[in-house]
């Protein structure tokens, strides 16, 4: 089993059953260091509203200098080029999640971002 699965298994794990039942399946990678929820800052910031908002601006969450850097808001467009290979979209980021290589599957991801208002 791979590190990242290994990640994602030991996250969901820790989660009430009710929880479990709402992760997409398109989003369980991120599950492992994201939150849905506003607010609730894990190892990554909260997903919650993320498409629409500029970046590295969750409040409490410590941004890499490289991600503090970037400007503008998350777009599916962008969103899809960090999630393609976070470390090549933004050098210096502190993801270490290696990518979502599958067009189809990155769009999936994107429109369950969206849909985290």
């Amino acid at each position: 089993m791979s590190f990242a699965k290994t990640l994602v298994l030991f996250a969901l794990a820790g989660t009430a059953g009710a929880a479990q039942a709402q992760v997409d399946p398109s989003f369980a990678s991120c599950a492992a260091c994201h939150s849905t929820k506003a607010g609730e800052n894990r190892l990554g910031p909260s997903l919650a509203g993320v498409v629409g908002r500029k970046k590295a601006s969750v409040a409490g969450f410590n941004y890499s200098p490289a991600m503090k850097a970037q400007q503008g808001a998350w777009t599916a467009a962008s969103l899809d080029a960090f999630l393609t290979a976070p470390t090549k979209a933004v050098p210096g980021t502190r993801m270490i999640f290696p990518g979502v290589p599958d067009a189809k599957k990155r769009a999936a991801l994107i429109g369950y971002l969206k849909t985290l208002k």
